[in-house]
This record gives structure tokens, C-alpha cells and sequence, in this order.
């Protein structure tokens, strides 16, 4: 099914996603986007949906052609003190904050969000799979955090961020059995079976 261009023909639009929001390491980011009316292209899609090539590709064409995007993100420390719902709501006000123009309306992919002051919005479950900007918040999102954590991997290559991205997979969770928490490791999420008990 084609994504939909736009909600609102009338209204600027600036759709917002986050990406890293399950995992167990590094921060959350978040992404908004406002796209012409009429930008179209056969790949976009929910980030998820993509193969990695693809949504590089994209992010470059996104850049380009968007009327204004912007990416932030939250550290996991600020995760542990205000918890992973708010720090996701966080990142998208201040993505919303760096745009370079004032949307006049959020698409918000998911099902619950933190109204941004004297902005309207509408939460959109999978709406990342339905609307263009959404699509393309995720792409952002996704790839600008991928790039965060291959950085954090050159230090700490036990992990296997450059793999998992800091996502609860087999390996991520053995190392850290194995070498225990780093500190970009969020310590308010269960770890592993013996975390919630061991953390001071």
C-alpha cells in the first residue's frame, strides 16, 4: 500500500519518529521531517521494513529534498532518570525544537505523545508504514542512531553494537553476563536475569 502524502493538505506537516526505544543500550533518538506535498519515492517505508543499503540511501535523498528535518536524541542516563516513554517524547519535541520550520501540525507515530505547545497532533499506530514524513522520520531516526552506536562500538567491541545496534539479542545479553554493564548501558531496564539484583 502507498503511503499517503500528507494528512492535511492545508497545514504544514512535520511527521516524527523515534528509533532505539527497546533497547538496552545508547541513547533514544527521534526524527522529524516536513516533506513537500507532492515528494514521492517507490522505497520509503518504515524503516524496519527496509533493507540497511536502502535506508541510507534514502536518508541522503531525504536530506535533500525534505523543506526542513532534524534529529535528537536523549542519553541513557537522562532515560534512566525520566524513563524510556518520556525520554521518546523528549527527543521529539527537540527534534520538533531544530526544525527550521515551524510545523503546523505533528504526525506521531505510535499511540500516545506529549502535546508540543500551540501545536496540534494525531498519533498514527504504524504510521511510519502509512504516511511519507512518518516514513521518513524513521529512516533518520534509525540511520543517524545506527551511526551512534557503530561509534560506540569502536570502544566497546564486546558487545557487538555494530550488530545489534543495542538491541537485547542473545550475544548483547551474554556479554553482558560475561563483561558486565558499560556505562552506556541503561541501568533502569533488566539487562539480564541477575541485573535488577546486583545494581547498586
Amino acid at each position: 500500500m502507498a503511503l499517503k502524502p500528507y494528512l492535511n493538505i492545508d497545514l504544514t506537516e512535520a511527521g516524527c519518529d523515534e528509533a532505539g526505544r527497546g533497547c538496552l543500550s545508547g541513547p533514544v533518538f527521534a526524527s522529524a521531517v516536513i516533506l513537500p506535498k507532492d515528494f514521492y519515492h517507490p522505497l520509503l517505508n518504515d524503516s524496519k521494513q527496509i533493507p540497511e543499503r536502502t535506508r541510507y540511501e534514502l536518508r541522503t535523498i531525504i536530506e535533500k529534498e525534505a523543506l526542513a528535518w532534524a534529529v535528537a536524541y536523549v542519553s541513557n542516563e537522562h532515560i534512566d532518570e525520566i524513563n524510556i516513554l518520556n525520554a521518546s517524547f523528549l527527543a521529539m519535541h527537540k527534534a520538533i525544537d531544530a526544525l527550521k520550520i515551524n510545523p503546523e501540525y505533528l504526525l506521531i507515530d505510535g499511540n500516545r505523545f506529549k502535546p508540543y505547545t500551540g501545536i496540534s497532533h494525531k498519533c498514527i499506530i504504524k504510521g511510519d508504514a502509512k504516511f511519507a514524513a512518518i516514513a521518513a522520520a524513521s529512516v533518520l531516526a534509525k540511520t543517524y542512531r545506527d551511526d551512534f552506536m557503530n561509534t560506540l562500538h569502536i570502544d566497546y567491541p564486546c558487545y557487538g553494537w555494530n550488530q545489534n545496534k543495542g538491541y537485547g539479542t542473545a550475544f548483547h545479553r551474554a556479554a553482558i553476563e560475561k563483561h558486565g554493564i558499560s556505562i552506556h548501558h541503561r541501568r533502569s531496564f533488566k539487562l539480564v536475569a541477575w541485573d535488577l539484583f546486583h545494581q547498586q
